[in-house]
């Protein structure tokens, strides 16, 4: 119950600075438009396209791994080392 309550309070925290940076629908001047890879995909795949992990909340046996790049980000859940499972959050 308490790393939900922490996973929530690291969602909502990273969502408000994020609001704040975007500043609108459009790419910022000079940037490139951000395409996400997919809408699933492995934690091996989004780090070697450059996502970055933001942070990592043990689940019980398992971790939930947040990864963000640009405009886009991914919840990772580790369910062991060589395996994991991300969807894409928007």
């Amino acid at each position: 119950m308490k790393s939900l309550v922490f996973a929530t309070a690291v969602l909502l925290s990273a969502s408000g600075a994020f609001a704040q940076d975007v500043g609108g629908v459009q790419p910022k001047l000079g940037q490139s438009e951000v395409t996400p890879p997919a809408n699933k995909a492995a934690m091996g795949e989004l780090l070697s396209k450059g996502y970055e992990i933001k942070a990592a909340v043990p689940n019980g046996g398992k971790f939930v791994v947040f990864l963000q790049k640009d405009q886009s980000a991914y919840a990772c859940e580790m369910t062991s080392l060589t395996s994991s499972q991300c969807g894409a959050l928007n």
